[in-house]
């Protein structure tokens, strides 16, 4: 998986889209600001460079939802960015060019981080105002750092490179995506209307304000927010059914009762005929 190699001329207000499969990938810090501000949010999968090993906090790219892909696509705010491959000869060499900037960017700042850190170590073996002799240890730490300072070098060889964490489901293989898909009876409909079915409602509750992301371990389709879900917890999980879609009553009560747990009103959401679309909101009250 990589960024996209090279973008053409876009407006400001375009963001460009890397592609993995069919998946799309936003890798520009502005482009993610862009898409904040038009209240999409997304889900962050690259690890970070200085602390790759975890999977708490995470950094680029920015994997959307296929709703929000089309509803950029739809506003005419987001393009396909073309990879390096694409580009004639001057667009790869520029695209090189830049690439090398950027890793000579990454290796300054990185040098500066390294320094502070190897400082901050011998701060912890030195500290200030320690010792039995008056200011001998001051002294002592202080030509300590300024050698530092003077021979200190960051080898190139140490240079963390952001490589991106990659879940199953970007894979390229159809077997295993097949395979992860979720077969559950409140699922009955093909994917093409399922697929419909979801993005008029991501339109439409996105289109009154609210902001969305994926409620796939909470049994639904959209986890809906008042606000900035920095700022605020979930009020609903959105269940996309069609209008004409029969659904077990078991699963209603599932659902229903899953919601009720973790203090969430579950929205049954069917496009209807016109546009707009038609909320049922289920509460759970108790066994009769």
């Amino acid at each position: 998986m990589a960024a996209p190699g090279g973008v053409g001329p876009l407006e400001p207000s375009v963001v460009a889209l890397g592609r993995c499969d069919s998946t799309s990938l936003l890798w520009r810090v502005k482009d993610l600001q862009a898409v904040r501000s038009q209240g999409l949010v997304g889900a962050l999968l690259g690890s970070l460079p200085r602390a790759p090993r975890q999977n708490v906090r995470l950094g680029r790219p920015l994997l959307l939802l296929p709703e929000e892909e089309g509803l950029l696509l739809e506003q005419r705010r987001a393009a396909a960015a073309l990879p390096a491959a694409h580009l004639d000869g001057r667009g790869a060499e520029l695209w090189a060019e830049q690439h090398q900037e950027a890793q000579q960017r990454s290796y300054e700042e990185q040098s500066v981080l390294a320094l502070e850190d190897r400082k901050l170590a011998l701060l912890r073996v030195f500290p200030s105002g320690s010792g039995s002799g008056p200011g001998a240890t001051d002294q002592d730490l202080g030509g300590r750092l300024e050698a530092l300072d003077r021979s200190f070098t960051f080898p190139p060889s140490a240079l963390a490179v952001q490589i991106s964490t990659c879940r199953a489901g970007l894979s390229y293989c159809p077997e295993a995506r097949a395979f992860l898909q979720a077969s559950r009876p409140i699922r009955g409909q093909d994917s093409q209307q399922r697929d419909a079915c979801r993005y008029q409602v991501f339109r439409d509750l996105r289109g009154r304000g609210f902001y969305l992301t994926s409620a796939g371990k909470f049994g639904g389709d959209f986890l809906v927010y008042p606000g900035d879900p920095l700022r605020y917890h979930a009020h609903f999980i959105a269940v996309c059914v069609s209008l004409d879609e029969s659904v077990s009553t078991l699963d209603v009560l599932a659902v229903a009762r899953l919601g009720s747990n973790v203090k969430k009103t579950v929205l049954l959401c069917s496009p209807g005929a016109e546009p707009g679309v038609l909320y049922t909101s289920l509460q759970w009250s108790g066994m009769i």
